[in-house]
C-alpha cells in the first residue's frame, strides 16, 4: 500500500498547474455528482459529506486564485455563489441548486480544459 501512496503524490507532484486544476474541477463534479445521488436515495450522512467536500474544493480553489489577474475577481464571486448554492442545498436538502451548481460547474470545467488544450497547442 505505501508502493501506491507514493506513486500517487509523485503522480501529483509532477503534474501542471493546469492538470492540477482539472484534477480538483473533476473531483468537484464527482462530488456533485455523488451528493446528487445521496439525495435521491435520502442517504443523508452521504449526501452532507459529499456536500460539504464539494465546498472544501471550491474554497480551496478560492484561496489557490492569483489575485494579479483580473479575472480572479470574477471567479472569487462564482466560487462565493457556489458556495452560497451550495450551503441552501445543504440546509434545504433541494435537488434543483445542486443541479444547477453542478451544471456551472462542469461548464467551467470543460472551458479550463479547453484552455488547457489551447495552452499546450501554442507551445
Amino acid at each position: 500500500m505505501r508502493g501506491f501512496q507514493q506513486y500517487k503524490e509523485q503522480s501529483i507532484n509532477t503534474m501542471t498547474q493546469g492538470e492540477l486544476l482539472l484534477l480538483l474541477y473533476d473531483e468537484l463534479v464527482k462530488r456533485l455528482t455523488q451528493a446528487e445521488l445521496a439525495l435521491g436515495k435520502e442517504n443523508w450522512p452521504l449526501f452532507e459529506a459529499s456536500v460539504q467536500r464539494g465546498i472544501d474544493i471550491i474554497n480551496y480553489l478560492d484561496q489557490t486564485l492569483d489575485k494579479q489577474y483580473p479575472i480572479s475577481a470574477n471567479l472569487t464571486q462564482l466560487y462565493e455563489y457556489f458556495t452560497y448554492e451550495l450551503g441552501r442545498v445543504k440546509i434545504g436538502r433541494r435537488s434543483d441548486p445542486l443541479t444547477h451548481v453542478e451544471s456551472m460547474v462542469r461548464e467551467l470545467r470543460e472551458a479550463f480544459r479547453e484552455a488547457q488544450k489551447n495552452g499546450e497547442s501554442g507551445r
